[in-house]
């Protein structure tokens, strides 16, 4: 896995570099979101999230969650639109595995793309370009994440 700056970056995910989120293709079309690691480690430890109701349809750029740390109250942004089909119920107990594992245990919620999100999904840097264009949001903003 690719670390620039102390933070993981892995080269497998799509990225909405800019809001700071994840998402990782299943098998069955759906998709699985998070926050990464530098997402994670300048918000500092997470402490409570509140997820949307599957079922619920969220827009491109609208929240799917509201995330809640010592540091940071704010939104976790879709990079594309979709429904909502699962969230993460080991968060509920302890928001901060987000923290421990981002792109693992810590996931926040699982979306099932608009037809309309194809194109906003094909944006989204993946793989070796998305690695560079985060290891350039790093370098831009001096973020350093710190060790969990």
């Amino acid at each position: 896995m690719p670390v620039f700056n102390e933070c993981d970056i892995p080269g497998n995910l799509y990225y909405d570099v800019e809001a700071q989120v994840w998402a990782r293709k299943n098998d069955d079309g759906s998709y699985t979101l998070g926050m990464t690691d530098p997402a994670q480690s300048l918000a500092g430890k997470i402490l409570y999230v509140d997820i949307k109701a599957p079922g619920k349809i969220v827009k491109k750029g609208k929240s799917a969650a509201t995330i809640e740390s010592g540091k940071y109250v704010g939104p976790f942004p879709m990079p594309f639109a979709g429904e909502i089909i699962e969230s993460n119920p080991e968060i509920e107990n302890d928001a901060h595995i987000i923290n421990e594992d981002p792109y693992g245990k810590g996931w926040i919620v699982r979306l099932k793309p608009l037809p309309e999100a194809a194109s906003d999904i094909d944006s989204l840097p993946f793989g070796d370009v998305a690695v560079k264009a985060y290891k350039k949001k790093l370098e831009e903003e001096d973020i350093i994440c710190k060790k969990r």
